[in-house]
């Protein structure tokens, strides 16, 4: 059964982050469980200070994101629950400006992007994205309006890659 979202900004869902303690033993069980490639990239990204193994299930992208630092952003979190889970779902959407409107009409307050330092919508390496500080179910909401071929054009050619 499909349900159709008030919000008609919401696309799909962009990806899923799991915080996890250590990326590559977490890939190790979902390669083993769900047949996730064995070589399944983890890559380290030295300004967020996170790893990451990035897979695609089911349509939908995954992210096992590990803290390279005690106290980062998945450590902390992992250590305030006690447990390794589902940190966030980003949700792709149409125009993001409309969906942080909506999401604020309803009582939404934004959260500081921990690896830019930025609150509300900003630029990052797929499109512009921006985190509420409302937790569904104890699950981070980011919003993500993906790049269209010129958008991105233009973010590398800023970024020199």
């Amino acid at each position: 059964m499909s349900v159709k979202s008030d919000n008609p900004n919401i696309k799909s869902i962009k990806h899923m982050a799991f915080a996890v303690r250590d990326a590559k033993e977490a890939l190790s069980a979902y390669s083993k469980f769900l047949h996730v490639p064995t070589d399944t990239q983890i890559i380290d990204y030295p300004k967020s200070k996170n790893r990451v193994a990035l897979f695609n299930l089911g349509g939908i992208e995954y992210q096992l994101c590990q803290s390279l630092e005690e106290g980062g952003r998945f450590d902390a979190w992992i250590k305030q629950r006690n447990a390794q889970g589902l940190h966030h779902i980003c949700y792709e959407v149409e125009n993001i400006d409309a969906a942080l409107d909506h999401a604020k009409s309803q009582g939404a307050e934004l959260r500081i992007c921990q690896a830019c330092g930025v609150y509300g919508s900003h630029p990052h390496p797929e499109g512009f994205v921006a985190f509420l500080d409302n937790d569904a179910g104890d699950v981070e909401i980011e919003f993500m309006q993906v790049y269209t071929p010129e958008e991105l054009e233009k973010y590398n050619a800023f970024k020199g890659i």
